[in-house]
């Protein structure tokens, strides 16, 4: 579209920027274009909660186009939870309705010292008064904002969990799409910005729109063929079952992680009341994204019981984390507790592991019932989990020791409690292992957001990435396939396209669309040098603040120190070192300070983003 909306919320000012060619050309979008706006207002000095950070939404070039999975939208600022870059993506209707309504982004300074909340429509952009809205949850905040605004109507907005500034808070979307990680639902509270409801019915241009429709019919006959990730397993995985549809052989292979990642698959007392098959007879009906033929959604209902509610159905990392984390096999209870994050706006992934690492401190007798408000936080004890669940959401209680996540709840337990806090630079790990994926391990640590799997590894990419190590044992050399996933998967999140629909079809595609779109050839070798730039951008961010990730401390646990004596990670330790050797040599990035050399800058662009004499 060309344009972004900044909005003062101190002075209550409006505004819009023309976005330069320049920037989309060598940023692409997304948090690409977010941290090259960013980097420029944002100084090292900035307090993340404090009005002097910027709170950025942002779209892709291919974010409401005909591009297969062409719904995603990212939220970026200042992270609370690792003091340095944050973005969260969300897909949903809410990014290209945004786009229809004549934006590719808004970014808010300041705070308004009332509740308020933005309205775009069609053009028409305005700060109105939320007092009335503040208080509600998720659901009630969207239901209530449709109602004003009218049908086409799509909005993001925190719930009482973001507006009580807890720091793994998250901002929804969609009735249960969720901007998660990086704890930007408490930088959306702590400016008092409730919601933004767009809507319009502008149309999104490209360069191209007859080769836009072709290559979306190739698309839609590729999904499921032998050119997608996993052979086409994943298109009809998760068109029946959704992200948890393999769960339950992921658990046996040890990737999903169990009690508080010291745990066994076989502690899973009833694996299959977890997997995604045991939500089938809850399910009401599927639905989808933004014009997405893949369909991975579905709504549930649980009819009665202590944990009836109508809800979204957990996604696979949301069952990890309030599932096997917590050896919590009541899928009941799961749903519940995801739908009670989903309402309040809490991080599912930080919840859950948070819940898992108040068990563990339990088990050792760092807490008891007397600062836990009663509750006897056992293994597999469903009930406790939902109980502590909502105290988190409300911080009430116990549940505001956790509220904040587990860095900050083992600063506040004591007694050592630091130990079984598994987080990377304060961000909690998601629920795919890498002891299982080597490659996850060292993105867990090195990316400029920590404990982010949707940043890729090279066990996850597209067949003509080539990408894939001979033997995923040897930790050597596979500096070179660990940046092609990774520049790879930085290209996508800034395009606005779908991880999990893009590894559904030919992911080669992806080069076409972007090519149909712009109207500028994308090689292969484009593809690379834009997704590495936009990472290293992300990184110097974070040098920026003073951040080396290799002071980051990795649990032991998530490493193979010391490895598991039995099961399926039996033996296993990753040399994670060797790997990071690996990969910084290829990028050209000092091997202690991190810092990119000069030939690096200058290759990539960005010699004036980094001044290497500081």
């Amino acid at each position: 579209m060309g344009r972004v909306l900044w909005v003062d919320l101190t002075q209550r000012v409006v505004g819009e920027k023309e976005l330069s060619e320049e920037v989309c050309r060598d940023f692409i979008g997304g948090y690409g274009i977010g941290a090259r706006l960013l980097f420029d207002r944002l100084g090292a000095e900035v307090a993340p909660l404090s009005a002097a950070n910027i709170l950025g939404f942002m779209t892709g070039p291919l974010t409401g186009t005909a591009a297969i999975g062409g719904s995603r939208f990212t939220v970026m600022g200042k992270s609370p939870l690792t003091l340095g870059w944050g973005d969260a993506n969300c897909g949903g209707d809410f990014g290209p309705i945004m786009k229809m309504a004549g934006y590719d982004g808004v970014f808010f300074t300041g705070a308004s010292e009332d509740p308020v909340f933005l309205t775009i429509n069609d053009g028409v952009a305005q700060l109105q008064d939320a007092a009335d809205l503040w208080g509600l949850d998720a659901y009630e905040t969207e239901a209530e904002l449709k109602r004003r605004l009218g049908k086409g109507t799509s909005v993001a907005t925190i719930g009482p969990s973001g507006e009580r500034v807890c720091l793994i808070a998250s901002i929804m979307n969609d009735k249960g799409r969720a901007a998660g990680r990086s704890g930007l639902g408490a930088v959306m509270g702590s400016k008092r910005l409730k919601a933004i409801a767009v809507r319009g019915n502008r149309r999104v241009p490209v360069a191209d729109s007859e080769r836009m429709k072709e290559l979306r019919k190739l698309s839609l006959a590729s999904l499921g063929g032998p050119r997608s990730v996993g052979d086409g397993l994943s298109y009809q995985t998760y068109r029946r079952w959704g992200t948890a549809g393999n769960l339950e052989e992921l658990l046996a292979v040890g990737d999903c992680p169990v009690r508080n990642w010291a745990g066994l698959p076989s502690e899973v007392a009833n694996v299959a009341a977890i997997s995604g098959n045991s939500y089938e007879k809850y399910k009401v009906r599927r639905y989808a994204c933004w014009h997405c033929p893949v369909g991975c959604g579905a709504h549930v209902v649980v009819p009665t019981g202590q944990y009836a509610c109508e809800a979204k159905r957990p996604e696979y990392e949301t069952i990890g984390a309030l599932g096997s984390m917590c050896l919590n096999d009541n899928t009941e209870a799961i749903i519940r507790a995801n739908d009670l994050c989903n309402r309040y706006g809490l991080d599912t992934i930080s919840a859950g592991a948070t819940v898992a690492f108040a068990m563990e401190c339990f088990e050792r007798g760092l807490i008891s019932t007397a600062e836990t408000d009663g509750l006897e936080l056992t293994w597999g004890n469903h009930e406790a989990v939902v109980c502590v669940i909502e105290r988190m959401c409300k911080r009430e209680g116990f549940g505001d020791v956790l509220a904040d996540g587990t860095r900050m709840a083992a600063e506040r337990i004591g007694h050592g409690a630091e130990e079984f806090a598994i987080h990377i630079g304060g961000q909690e790990l998601p629920m795919h292992d890498g002891r299982f994926f080597p490659g996850l391990a060292l993105t867990y640590w090195i990316d400029p957001t920590p404990g982010r799997h949707t940043q890729s590894a090279e066990e996850w990419t597209p067949p003509f990435l080539d990408a894939m190590p001979e033997d995923e044992s040897d930790y050597a050399g596979r500096g070179e396939m660990h940046l092609r996933s990774m520049a790879f998967m930085q290209f996508l999140n800034c395009t606005g396209l779908c991880m999990l629909a893009t590894e559904c079809m030919d992911a080669e595609l992806t080069l076409e669309y972007m090519a149909a779109a712009s109207g500028r050839d994308y090689s292969f070798a484009q593809m690379l040098t834009d997704g590495e730039r936009v990472m290293t951008l992300r990184h110097l961010f974070n040098l920026r603040e003073g951040q080396n990730p290799l002071d980051r401390r990795i649990p032991g646990r998530t490493i193979g120190l010391p490895p598991q004596e039995s099961g399926p990670l039996e033996g296993i330790t990753v040399d994670i070192d060797r790997m990071r050797v690996d990969y910084y040599r290829r990028l050209g990035w000092d091997l202690e300070t991190s810092t990119p050399s000069t030939g690096t800058l200058e290759r990539l662009g960005l010699s004036t983003f980094f001044d290497k004499e500081d």
